[in-house]
């Protein structure tokens, strides 16, 4: 446990009676800000996790690990991967699960340790087992870095349980894990914490004795912000909060100094110069941390964007309309702005596609291969590089010849159907594969179009109430200019005009 618990960090059941301020015992709280809030803010309890609901249930294999010699039922405890973004709780479960009673606890990674180390460990694992009759929980980080020859080191301590392998990954361990391991341990994938989770750890670590212990005040602004640049990882949300708490401390202490310089105050005296208190003995009012100090911390100005609001609409409002516009520029703003927002990528290749089919359509009828290629690429390759494949399919649908006639041709033909036009289908363009179709006339007389010269047949394609109608008005721009001379003959053909 000492690599988990060692020297640095204050023991967890001495920070739950920590005071919050005040006293000599301040220097008692200021010794433990040794430890980085992310761990100092670890949950000593599978209860105080944040999000990974899914694998946390009764009865759960984490609950087994975490309940130690004290686990119900007869079955013994699995060894177990965990995949998942970085910052979503994996190596806070195992540093849960080292609580666990009865249980002897080993850390390692597999970026410093080799063959000789996991030998080691399986070692020490037979002799506790035989001769303490302890469990050894080996918690195994970044095992995708392992080699193959390193992981088959692993499989005789998993499969004869000689070892408990609880192992971290950010890569899919399908292919990072060889399959004898897979096969040997559970797979729990862990998801990214949503904004609500990391809101919830970011107020914790605020009022709580391990974390600020109440010295500070977020403001709203501040929490969301924090919360925004998180990406979900909880890690990544403690560090920044801490930065930000930092910078807020030391505007505050800049304040005191220049208002005791202007007051004359003796910076030698014990007393207020109002009350004659001691000062040591006043409450000390928390420090208020702004969005400007989450901005300095992080060295990111706070863009305005609810992703919830009004912000979220106008934004990608405004993107939609600079393409459609052709303003590329304008368009790779809004595009950058909605990304550094923390914007879902998706929503917006989603949005890319959309626009190239109702604001490019034929005149560039590429420009939809490029929109569902980029979706595409941006689910293949996630994000930060799938703003490249973005941009590319922005500057492709904005600088393309425009042409919204299909869109609109649709539209023409949707409010006919809603009026009630188009009631009966010409009965040689009914299905007559079934038995009894033919005797009904279905199919009777139609003309197949290959068989026709330049495959194209003259016969009566539209219900009768709507012969002549034309919903398709091709514009001149790009590849419709040749669309609309070869439409006009083609329609020619087909109503035998």
């Amino acid at each position: 446990m000492e690599d988990l618990f060692g020297a640095g960090a204050v023991d967890d059941d001495e920070s739950e009676d920590l005071p919050v301020s005040g006293g000599p015992s301040d220097a008692h709280w200021m010794a433990s800000q040794r430890s980085p809030l992310a761990v100092r803010m670890r949950p000593r309890s599978l209860d105080e996790v944040v999000g990974q609901q899914h694998l946390l249930g009764q009865g759960s294999p984490l609950r087994q690990l975490a309940a130690g010699a004290d686990a119900a039922g007869p079955a013994g405890p699995s060894s177990v991967i965990l995949w998942g973004p970085p910052g979503t709780g994996k190596t806070t479960l195992a540093h849960v699960i080292a609580r666990g009673p009865g249980r002897k606890f080993v850390e390692l990674s597999a970026i410093t340790a080799g063959v000789k180390d996991v030998r080691r460990v399986m070692d020490e694992a037979l002799t506790a087992r035989d001769l303490y009759k302890k469990t050894t929980v080996l918690f195994l980080d970044e095992i995708h870095r392992f080699n193959k020859a390193q992981q088959d080191a692993l499989l005789p301590g998993v499969e004869n349980r000689w070892v408990v392998l609880v192992a971290a990954t950010t890569e899919n361990p399908s292919f990072s894990v060889v399959s004898p391991l897979l096969s040997r341990s559970l797979l729990l994938t862990l998801k990214p914490l949503t904004d609500d989770d990391i809101s919830g750890l970011l107020q914790r670590a605020v009022a709580d004795a391990r974390g600020l212990a109440g010295r500070v005040e977020l403001s709203s602004e501040a929490l969301d912000h924090l919360v925004r640049l998180s990406g979900g990882d909880a890690r990544r949300a403690l560090t920044a909060l801490e930065a930000a708490a930092g910078v807020a401390f030391g505007d505050s202490a800049a304040v005191e100094i220049s208002d005791d310089d202007a007051t004359g105050t003796d910076e030698f005296s014990d007393t207020d110069g109002e009350t004659g208190l001691a000062k040591d003995s006043l409450p000390e009012a928390p420090v208020l941390v702004e969005l400007r100090h989450t901005e300095r911390a992080l060295d990111a100005a706070a863009v305005r964007y609810d992703r919830a609001g009004d912000q979220h609409y106008d934004v990608a409002s405004a993107f939609i309309k600079s393409i459609r516009g052709s303003d590329v520029d304008a368009a790779l703003h809004y595009l950058a702005r909605m990304l550094e927002a923390g914007e879902d990528p998706r929503f917006v290749a989603r949005r890319i596609v959309i626009s190239a089919a109702e604001d490019i359509g034929m005149a560039d009828p590429t420009a939809l291969q490029t929109a569902v290629a980029a979706a595409q690429a941006v689910q293949l390759i996630g994000m930060p590089e799938g703003r490249i494949v973005l941009a590319e399919a922005v500057v492709h649908l904005a600088t393309a010849p425009k042409s919204n006639a299909a869109y609109m041709g649709l539209n023409k033909a949707v409010a006919d159907v809603r009026a009630g036009f188009g009631g009966g289908i010409p009965m040689h363009l009914r299905d007559a594969h079934y038995p009894g179709a033919k005797q009904l006339g279905h199919g009777k007389s139609y003309k197949y179009a290959h068989d026709e010269p330049h495959g194209v047949a003259t016969q009566q394609y539209p219900p009768d109430d709507l012969v002549g109608k034309d919903y398709y008005q091709p514009t001149g721009n790009g590849a419709e200019r040749d669309i609309a001379a070869r439409l006009e003959r083609l329609r020619k053909i087909v109503r035998g005009e």
